[in-house]
């Protein structure tokens, strides 16, 4: 069971920003911006490759919460949302989540 499993049910306490019946979304532990949330869905996809044609609607959820939240944290001038997937682009955490990160400036390329 993943650690946002965990979170999700419960086992690991942390205070919710967003929590609705497909996914919650709370502060990464190990940030890499002044802002950095984690929006993970309820339903355990280990990745993005793993969603398929019903999973639709929940991945557009996840952004629509991404952007809600940024909302909330008053991220006027700009955030970033990236999803990890696989070891290559080093995804950590076998449970898709988007990371929402904010508070800075960011350049381009990322990584």
């Amino acid at each position: 069971m993943s650690v946002f499993q965990k979170i999700i049910d419960g086992e690991i306490p942390v205070e919710f920003l967003h929590e609705d019946e497909s996914c919650v979304a709370f502060y990464d532990q190990n940030p890499q911006a002044p802002i950095h949330v984690l929006v993970v869905p309820r339903k355990p996809l280990k990745m993005l490759e793993d969603a398929d044609l019903e999973d639709e609607a929940l991945l557009g959820r996840l952004m629509l919460v991404a952007n809600k939240v940024a909302k909330q944290l008053s991220l006027e001038t700009g955030y970033r949302v990236v999803i990890n997937n696989g070891p290559d682009a080093c995804q950590s955490v076998y449970h898709l989540h988007v990371h929402l990160l904010g508070g800075r400036g960011f350049s381009w390329p990322p990584g």
